[in-house]
């Protein structure tokens, strides 16, 4: 392997982690994963043994995006919290080492799932593997934050407050044109948004399959990947987050934004929405999520948001992954589906 993408300055970089990272060895190589479109990802292979190495992008970045800090804190701090997490070991926030702040942690052999519908695996452990994830989510919030040292990860108040304002500001940062779904989707929730609950949970702002690795041929979560967007939050935007993918096209021209709307799910045995949420509500002790359409409606907004920031650094030329631009242009559709749901709904 060669580190032929995004080069590294393997000397400078070899020399900070032998002198930082007890046990580093010397470093033979660096090479970029292929998947994922925020934080540039390399495997760090030494003379004993395989880290990961996580960076921000460079060029111009949108306000308070590629938050590698903050996935370092939080991943730390779940060590030995019932939610897997690799080994972190070190921070970096001197640019002068690789040109931008890094961390160091283990990497965990396992597989990184992209197809929703699980087609490479048993049809037998399709549902254990997806109750597995419900069950690790349900472990993230219940996690006390206090113990945890992460009762100032967050700000307080009204959550989902909070982040329609702050997406807004990101979409609108990053807007390209105009889509008119998500013009109509960010009048109606903060319009119908539900009073609040008063919930906080430390919540991990993009759990999805492929933030998974698994155990191979096991219905194993060996560890939970990509912590960016965590915060404390309300746990009921993660569990919709999720369930997004069970109304996203399952076209394979889609890559691994392809989900399993239209798919008979239980002949391939993976849950549908209300076995999923009904089965989180069991871990949680609770009897049903209440204002599920808003909280369903805010995810799809929230990603839309999030693939427009990807269309924007395609455009700027600081995009992570070549795919992009077929991202990016899956903000619109992402927003007309929320629409359409809500429409389905009797809510617009």
């Amino acid at each position: 392997m060669t580190n032929t993408t995004d080069s590294l300055p393997m000397d400078t970089l070899g020399a900070y982690l032998a002198d930082n990272i007890p046990g580093f060895g010397k470093l033979l190589d660096a090479e970029k994963f292929s998947g994922g479109q925020s934080n540039p990802t390399y495997m760090i292979t030494t003379d004993s043994k395989k880290y990961v190495l996580r960076r921000k992008p460079s060029g111009e970045l949108l306000p308070s995006a590629h938050a590698v800090d903050r996935e370092f804190r939080v991943m730390s701090a779940l060590a030995g919290s019932g939610v897997p997490v690799p080994t972190m070991h070190k921070l970096c926030d001197d640019d002068s080492i690789i040109g931008s702040m890094f961390y160091i942690m283990d990497f965990i052999d396992g597989d990184i799932f992209w197809d929703a519908q699980l087609t490479e695996i048993d049809k037998g452990l399709r549902g254990p593997m997806y109750a597995k994830m419900n069950e690790v989510l349900a472990a993230l919030h219940s996690v006390d934050v206090v113990k945890a040292d992460l009762e100032s990860f967050g700000r307080p108040g009204n959550y989902f407050e909070r982040q329609i304002s702050r997406w807004t500001k990101q979409y609108r940062g990053a807007e390209t044109e105009t889509l008119d779904a998500m013009e109509k989707l960010m009048a109606w929730l903060p319009a119908n948004m539900p009073e609040d609950d008063g919930q906080v949970s430390l919540i991990h702002g993009d759990y999805r399959l492929d933030n998974m690795i698994f155990a191979p041929g096991k219905a194993e979560v060996l560890a939970v990947l990509d912590w960016e967007l965590s915060t404390l939050g309300h746990p009921y935007s993660d569990i919709a987050y999720q369930c997004m993918q069970l109304r996203m096209p399952a076209d394979p021209a889609l890559g691994n934004l392809a989900g399993l709307s239209g798919i008979d799910r239980a002949a391939q045995g993976i849950p549908s929405e209300e076995e999923y949420v009904t089965a989180y509500c069991k871990h949680m002790g609770i009897s049903e999520i209440p204002n599920w359409t808003f909280y369903l409606a805010f995810s799809f907004f929230r990603f839309a948001a999030i693939l427009q920031g990807i269309m924007k650094r395609y455009l700027d030329g600081t995009a992570s992954n070549e795919e992009a631009l077929a991202y990016g242009k899956m903000a619109g559709p992402m927003a007309e589906i929320a629409m359409e749901y809500l429409a389905e709904q009797g809510r617009v």
